[in-house]
């Protein structure tokens, strides 16, 4: 027996009990990004501005309270790092609000990137681990190749490739 195999079994109970105490959370969740999917995939191009107007937001207001907290920050390496963080966070937050359609294209392409990276991990980490969660392995490699069936799907159906996607999605602006 090796020193970590104790401490991974602790790991591996708290996990456990963490779902056990959770899951109608975990469900709940899992019905409503089914439920906002299947809205996205019915009206895409409002789904696709509703996420690019929602991303600007969010990244303006990181870049306001990244500029507040500059101000109240005392060491110089902190300073230009939240700077340059509050100033890139405020940036393409104005350019998501301004230009929906430029945004949407860019979000495309890094949500792309996301399930890429996403599918990767999760595919090695449940063949790595698949003896420590032998009973839900499965499920997160399953997931691991939906999330690069979906990035497939989104790279062969990319704006680029459709005449006509951008003009519809800037008229609906």
């Amino acid at each position: 027996m090796s020193y970590a195999e104790p401490a991974f079994d602790d790991l591996q109970r708290g996990i456990r009990n963490a779902l056990l105490a959770h899951w109608r959370l975990f469900l709940a969740q899992g019905v409503i990004v089914i439920i906002l999917g299947v809205l996205a995939v019915i009206w895409p191009v409002p789904a696709t501005l509703a996420v690019d107007i929602y991303c600007g937001w969010l990244l303006l207001l990181s870049g306001l309270i990244g500029l507040v907290a500059m101000l109240w920050s005392n060491s110089v390496p902190a300073f230009v790092w939240t700077l340059l963080t509050a100033a890139l966070s405020l940036a393409v937050g104005v350019l998501l609000l301004w230009q929906p359609a430029a945004g949407a294209v860019s979000l495309t392409l890094v949500l792309t990137a996301f399930f890429i990276a996403e599918g990767v991990f999760q595919i090695a980490t449940s063949v790595a681990y698949r003896h420590a969660i032998p009973v839900t392995w499965g499920w997160m490699l399953a997931s691991g190749f939906a999330d690069m069936v979906l990035a497939t799907i989104i790279l062969e159906g990319f704006p680029t490739r459709q005449a006509g996607w951008s003009e519809s999605l800037s008229a609906s602006i």
